[in-house]
């Protein structure tokens, strides 16, 4: 299948954690439903939710493209079945976004805070079409209402986002509202 009709969604999360977090086992859940679907993943292609992802679409039979980033001494995650370099971080953002036809964000540190709100706000000033951005996992809602509180975030912003608990709930999410969307 050409990456052009290929149907991408885009995983994001931290890279500081491992099998014994419950991010990480979401992760690998999203991934192996998302390649059950049919869905290409892609990630940042390094460790923790990165690895996780590509590690439960691999098992499942998918294909897996790492936007992975010259400036980085680490090695890729070993599932990746594509590697995609780019010269720098905001070339490696672009990479992860105008590709995707949705994407599910997961615990992580200030490079996922980075990411999220980027996609975030690319949807909603009109920069890319509509898309579904999920916030998977429990640390989201309080961090959410955190930056309502505190910044100039307003209800039609918010709606922007879809909310899930499990990597089963993101899937449906992504399934049902990726259905019409055209890169």
């Amino acid at each position: 299948m050409s990456e052009e009709h290929e149907r991408i969604v885009t995983i994001f999360g931290g890279s500081k954690c491992d099998e014994s977090c419950a991010e990480y086992s979401q992760a690998r859940r999203a991934g192996q439903l998302l390649a059950e679907a049919g869905y290409t993943i892609c990630t940042g292609g390094y460790l923790g939710v990165m690895e996780a992802a590509s590690r439960g679409a691999r098992e499942k039979g998918g294909r897996v493209m790492g936007i992975v980033m010259n400036q980085f001494k680490a090695e890729p995650n070993r599932y990746l079945t594509d590697k995609v370099a780019s010269a720098h971080f905001y070339e490696r953002l672009q990479n992860l976004i105008s590709r995707s036809l949705g994407f599910i964000a997961l615990r992580g540190g200030m490079g996922t805070v980075t990411e999220v709100s980027l996609v975030w706000n690319k949807l909603q000033t009109g920069v890319i079409e509509p898309r579904p951005l999920v916030l998977l996992g429990d640390c989201w809602p309080p961090l959410v209402k955190s930056w309502q509180d505190y910044l100039a975030v307003s209800a039609s912003d918010l709606a922007v986002l879809d909310f899930a608990e499990t990597p089963e709930e993101a899937v449906s999410i992504i399934t049902r509202k990726a259905q019409g969307v055209v890169l």
